[in-house]
């Protein structure tokens, strides 16, 4: 069991609002992240999830029983930190099984605990080591690790990536989901990488400034977001967004992702002039100054022989467009 639901939550620093009249409710299992700009509170409800930030306003109920007031270590939930956390004096399994252990669980269950999810995590051969003799990787297993062998009924990831390089993030990203399917436990995953959350989750929710702009799956925030700070924060690269009224179309701005935008050299709706073009190998990204409208991305799959400088033409898959009115709402089809 591990359903949480949150309602009317709201976090105030003095006259700062910080959380702003959140409801959520996190299904038994359901893999949550909470994503957004810096400073936009992601952080601070998740720790107020986990009873490290007191709640101004609302109720945090988990499995139906309000804890509001209930300490950190009575929640049943498990906090993986971006900082890992762990104790350098202590060997790996101690680490791991230390929570266990002041709970003052028998030692021959704190061992088979930690033989578990050593071995979910490939931690087996590092079992006598300390955090000194590890990789940040390493470090960042033990920490998930140390979570797993509370069998908690929430999983807390706060940035749990963000110290790692790039090709660890891709690695760990790809264990953590792994291992929700493995426990099918639920979690509630932290990050501001719009990447890790279109990989990870099940449903993710938008956070702005303390409020919730949008919960959905990854796709459907991706093919319908609700507003333009969803549509340019979700997706990378990120939303093109023209001026409406010059392409003769509806609402005051049009969005356009970068794969829904033609790129010609002879002819197109908007004439543009290459200020910069990325070659990735599998695709080509291809920035186009235009007077208008300014920057335009322009996403194309493969190689593509473009240079910086040349005059192009680009087009809107009008199929494949947005509109939003001057309040950043969306205008929907037939409105």
């Amino acid at each position: 069991m591990g359903k949480m639901t949150l309602t009317n939550i709201c976090k105030s620093f003095g006259s700062d609002n910080v959380i702003q009249d959140v409801n959520l409710e996190v299904n038994n299992g359901e893999f949550c992240v909470f994503v957004g700009p810096s400073g936009c509170g992601k952080s601070t409800l998740l720790r107020m999830i986990a009873g490290l930030e007191d709640i101004t306003k609302g109720a945090i109920d988990i499995d139906g029983v309000q804890v509001n007031n209930t300490p950190p270590s009575k929640r049943e939930i498990a906090m993986v930190f971006q900082s890992y956390a762990l104790y350098p004096h202590l060997t790996v399994a101690s680490n791991m099984g230390l929570g266990l252990k002041q709970a003052k669980t028998p030692a021959e269950e704190v061992k088979k605990a930690v033989a578990h999810a050593s071995g979910m995590l490939g931690l087996d051969p590092l079992l006598t080591r300390r955090p000194a003799e590890l990789s940040g990787g390493q470090r960042q297993r033990v920490a998930i690790g140390r979570a797993i062998v509370r069998t908690p009924k929430l999983f807390l990831f706060d940035e749990p990536l963000s110290n790692l390089d790039a090709a660890l993030r891709v690695q760990t990203r790809i264990e953590i989901a792994k291992l929700h399917r493995e426990l099918g436990a639920t979690m509630i995953y932290v990050t501001h990488d719009q990447v890790e959350a279109m990989t990870l989750a099940d449903r993710i929710v938008v956070l702005n400034s303390g409020r919730v702009e949008q919960v959905g799956a990854p796709m459907e925030l991706y093919n319908n977001p609700t507003n333009l700070f969803v549509a340019g924060f979700i997706g990378s690269p990120k939303m093109n967004f023209l001026k409406a009224k010059p392409l003769g179309t509806a609402g005051d701005i049009l969005g356009i992702r970068p794969e829904h935008l033609e790129i010609s050299k002879t002819s197109g709706l908007v004439k543009g002039t290459i200020s910069h073009v990325e070659h990735l190998g599998g695709e080509t990204l291809v920035y186009v100054n235009t007077d208008v409208h300014g920057l335009v991305t322009v996403r194309l799959f493969g190689e593509h022989a473009y240079t910086v400088d040349e005059v192009v033409f680009v087009t809107p898959d009008n199929a494949r467009t947005f509109h939003f009115d001057t309040n950043g709402e969306r205008i929907q089809s037939g409105a």
